[in-house]
């Protein structure tokens, strides 16, 4: 806050600068050319250069939309989160086999349909979360909360049998984390965010600041903040506790 407030001026005087033209464009009778921002050189400069390198040093609240059992949620509090990747992947079916939940032939080809097969498969490899948290109903997260085993499993599947096993065990969970920003590449739009809520706090709009974000490194079991599971309070209030004029965006 400190680090806001001493360039608090700034921070409005882009954001009112920065609402005025996009009103003077709306109400234009032909399309004219984004007017420059006066104040954006100095403010992207104090948010790269100050607001940035003071966030990377900091962890931030994330979630974690997902579908796990009793016990990958029990591991999951005493041994933290691990990336998704083939080997992974390879691991939890072999759990359910043992588990007698898939036999070993449907454990073979929920493996095979697996997208990290996929050389470029940018999910692979990676935990990723969203920096600000949905309500469950919403229809980004509704096929993780449906699907045990995340993108990795059910992304591709197209036999109808194996889709309705991947719904039919496991519980829809959310996962609360402090993520370390320095474990991932997200540090600018988290700072973004950050002067965002503080512009809204002087009374102006500002953009839209949720982002969605990525670990490539484990996270230990302190970084759990909490699991919130389908049928528990918490798990139907979250996102739920905004003023009443609030809408919720469709990302």
């Amino acid at each position: 806050m400190a680090i806001l407030n001493s360039e608090r001026d700034l921070l409005r005087d882009y954001a009112l600068t920065d609402k005025r033209q996009f009103l003077e464009r709306q109400a234009a009778a032909h399309w004219t050319p984004p007017a420059t921002n006066p104040y954006a050189a100095a403010r992207n400069e104090f948010v790269e250069h100050v607001v940035v390198p003071a966030m990377d040093r900091r962890s931030i609240r994330a979630w974690h939309y997902t579908r796990l059992t009793e016990d990958e949620t029990a591991l999951l509090r005493t041994g933290g989160v691990y990336t998704s990747n083939l080997e992974t992947i390879r691991r939890r079916l072999d759990v359910q086999v043992s588990a007698g939940v898939l036999s070993p032939e449907i454990a073979d080809a929920l493996f095979a349909a697996s997208p990290f097969h996929q050389q470029n498969d940018s999910r692979s490899g990676k935990f990723w979360m969203t920096s600000h948290p949905m309500s469950a109903d919403n229809g980004l997260v509704e096929l993780l909360l449906e699907h045990w085993g995340g993108e990795g499993v059910y992304f591709w599947l197209e036999d109808p049998e194996l889709v309705e096993l991947v719904k039919s065990f496991g519980r829809p969970r959310i996962l609360e984390l402090a993520v370390p920003l320095e474990t991932t590449s997200h540090s600018y739009p988290a700072a973004k965010a950050v002067v965002a809520s503080f512009v809204r706090s002087l009374g102006c709009e500002a953009e839209w600041p949720a982002f969605d974000l990525y670990t490539k490194a484990a996270l230990a079991p302190d970084a759990v903040l909490g699991v919130h599971t389908q049928g528990e309070p918490n798990f139907a209030a979250l996102a739920r506790g905004y003023p009443a004029e609030f809408v919720d965006r469709e990302w």
